[in-house]
């Protein structure tokens, strides 16, 4: 099992809360990040792209950086992990993000994917004039999957001639081209979103759900396996979780309850209403489940809470759903929370052992 984190390129990471680790994101950071992930054997690492952020007390996500460039220097400061970036498709043409990672490719060849978001949050775009319009919500992955055509045809082929309802290709050419291709990831949910995903994506991201409770996400991951199953193409599932850990599950429970404690609300009801704004989708969108009031602090991701070792085993759990890739990690404080990953629960998994060896003998070591 592939494990990866979802590094912190805005500000304050994953926790909504005057209590959690507060901190602005940096290029420092996240290379601090990438590296140790790299150095204890993560497969790869995801940088979201966030426009505007929630605000509050915390100002929370009104911090962050920019994906593509935050990658390419990533890329230029390892050597074996693999780097996603997410390319806001509203407001970067496909032949640009084509170039982008056709360049990225250059940097580290064969370790370079992108992750495709249709974009949710309006302000984001509206701000900048460019929000297309309330329709969007309904069309979202109409576009998207004309704006992959393009991408892949220029990324594949060199060319592309396409002509559609929101794009138009006159002759248009890219080179170089990545020689080993470029992985494309989307964590679409929806019914339009697991089409989209069948269709064109190489793997998927989904959300875990739920406190301790690693396999709840099961029927998520039953619907991607289907939707493969009839577009006649194998898609992993890549399933989201923030871990917890401490050397008791009494210390990690009272961490989590402190971090619920200090919910900024004036940010978790300004993405409510956000989550609110689209009227098309049904209530299997990621976005529903983010701003469910839960337990939105963390934006309702799965999370195990624990001790190392019963950490380790939840982990271990989530490798017997059918069609799972890999887990991809937040940290409350992910420095020193890497580090205890890496030194304290990845060698009690057994899903991890060809990474890290005889789980029993790291941990008679560490004991």
């Amino acid at each position: 099992m592939q494990l990866g984190v979802f590094i912190p390129i805005g500000n304050n990471g994953w926790l909504i809360s005057e209590n959690s680790p507060q901190y602005m994101p940096t290029f420092e950071l996240n290379k601090a990040v990438t590296q140790k992930a790299e150095q204890y054997g993560f497969e790869f690492v995801l940088s979201m792209i966030k426009l505007r952020g929630f605000g509050g007390k915390t100002e929370f996500w009104e911090h962050a950086l920019e994906s593509f460039t935050l990658m390419a220097g990533l890329a230029a400061v390892t050597s074996k992990i693999n780097l996603y970036a997410t390319a806001a498709t509203l407001v970067m043409p496909p032949a640009i993000v084509a170039r982008m990672a056709a360049t990225i490719d250059s940097i580290a060849p064969g370790r370079f994917g992108i992750n495709l978001v249709t974009g949710w949050q309006k302000p984001e775009y509206s701000q900048m004039g460019l929000w297309p319009g309330d329709e969007y919500f309904g069309k979202r992955y109409a576009y998207l999957d004309e704006y992959t055509t393009v991408m892949r045809e220029l990324l594949e082929r060199g060319h592309s001639d396409f002509r559609g309802e929101f794009f138009q290709m006159d002759d248009c050419r890219l080179s170089p081209r990545p020689e080993q291709g470029v992985k494309i990831v989307c964590a679409g949910q929806s019914n339009a979103g697991m089409a989209f995903t069948a269709k064109h994506a190489d793997y998927s991201f989904c959300f875990g759900k739920g406190l301790n409770t690693p396999t709840a996400f099961a029927a998520t991951a039953e619907r991607l396996n289907a939707a493969g199953l009839e577009s006649g193409r194998e898609i992993a599932c890549y399933v989201l979780f923030m871990v917890i850990a401490d050397e008791t599950d009494e210390a990690a429970i009272a961490r989590w309850d402190h971090y619920k404690a200090g919910a900024d609300q004036e940010a978790l009801d300004w993405m409510a209403d956000q989550g609110s704004q689209d009227k098309s989708s049904g209530k299997d969108t990621n976005v529903r489940q983010m701003t469910d009031p839960t337990s939105a602090v963390n934006f309702n991701m799965g999370t195990l809470v624990g001790s190392y070792a019963n950490v380790a085993r939840m982990l271990d759990e989530i490798d017997t759903v059918e069609g799972i890739g890999g887990v991809m990690l937040t940290f409350d404080d992910f420095l020193g929370g890497l580090d205890t990953f890496g030194e304290k629960v990845q060698p009690l998994m057994r899903t991890r052992v060809d990474i890290v060896g005889s789980p029993a003998k790291t941990a008679e070591a560490l004991s």
